[in-house]
């Protein structure tokens, strides 16, 4: 089944790389901080005079964003049932998420559909069942990158919103240190699970030929990746692992392509403050119209 084979980023060793990476980051805690400020008004707007409520969450992970952000349509409809359908590729993260749903008594209120598979077998699932469920509010968190078809992606799963409804897509800045790091080193890392590195650049790009309505918000943040140039620093080799989405970045390039990848990421990729060296990690949040 395509599903087992398609590699994804977050199956075993990659888990722990990516959890160690969101302690590092703060990449949580600024996008949850985005999600506070925006996602009310757009719930009550999205929600007006509806009888029940229907998300979707692609790329979920283990759920830290989807149980945060259902806690905060159910404190906007309290009175109004919400159900969950939950698509993502990484059995041992949806396991984390069955996990902490069991924890939290206002989410075991709401029915889960778990589909432990990517998004496109999901598609083509939902296009050959032909019995299509549509969606109040749909969310990709940091999961574009792993789609080969980028435009039938957001075109399919736009398709399955309800009146009123939102797509919202979190995904790295154009011209963000990630951005500049894998569109430089494009050949080098575009080699393994992401085979086409894609910023908020190429999203917005791709919602403007589809003819797609949206509004964009900017996400700071930034995080020091100072100990990345120490070559004793286990953090360091660690934080460059992820980086370069490997397991070994002292193994996996030539001295030269390590010294560039070095040198882009202090001058190109951060500011110097007060002995840190700050990662451009801002992103965006995306909110594509049904």
């Amino acid at each position: 089944m395509a599903a087992e084979t398609k590699q994804t980023c977050y199956e075993g060793s990659c888990v722990q790389s990516f959890q160690f990476y969101l302690e590092h980051s703060g990449e949580h805690e600024a996008i949850m901080q985005c999600v506070h400020n925006v996602l009310p008004g757009e719930f009550q707007r999205i929600g007006a005079g509806k009888s029940s409520l229907d998300v979707l969450g692609v790329g979920s992970g283990g759920g830290e964003m989807d149980s945060q952000m259902l806690t905060l349509l159910q404190s906007t409809f309290p009175a109004v049932p919400i159900s969950a359908d939950i698509v993502e590729g990484s059995s041992k993260l949806t396991d984390n998420f069955k996990a902490s749903v069991a924890k939290i008594a206002n989410l075991q209120k709401i029915p889960f559909g778990w589909h432990i598979m990517h998004s496109e077998d999901y598609e083509k699932q939902v296009k050959a069942k032909g019995d299509v469920k549509q969606f109040d509010f749909i969310h990709m968190i940091q999961m574009i990158y792993y789609v080969d078809n980028l435009a039938g992606t957001i075109k399919f799963f736009q398709s399955l919103l309800k009146n009123n409804g939102r797509l919202m897509i979190i995904i790295e800045a154009a011209n963000s240190g990630w951005d500049t790091l894998w569109k430089t080193y494009k050949k080098d890392l575009c080699v393994d699970a992401i085979t086409e590195y894609r910023s908020c650049g190429e999203i917005i790009a791709c919602l403007k030929s589809l003819g797609l309505k949206y509004d964009e918000h900017t996400i700071p943040n930034s995080f020091d990746i100072a100990e990345c140039f120490t070559p004793s620093s286990q953090l360091g080799q660690r934080l460059l692992n992820f980086l370069t989405a490997k397991d070994h970045f002292e193994q996996s390039f030539t001295p030269e392509i390590r010294a560039g990848m070095l040198d882009l990421l202090r001058n190109k990729c951060s500011t110097e403050k007060d002995g840190k060296v700050l990662f451009n990690s801002t992103l965006k949040c995306i909110l594509v119209h049904a």
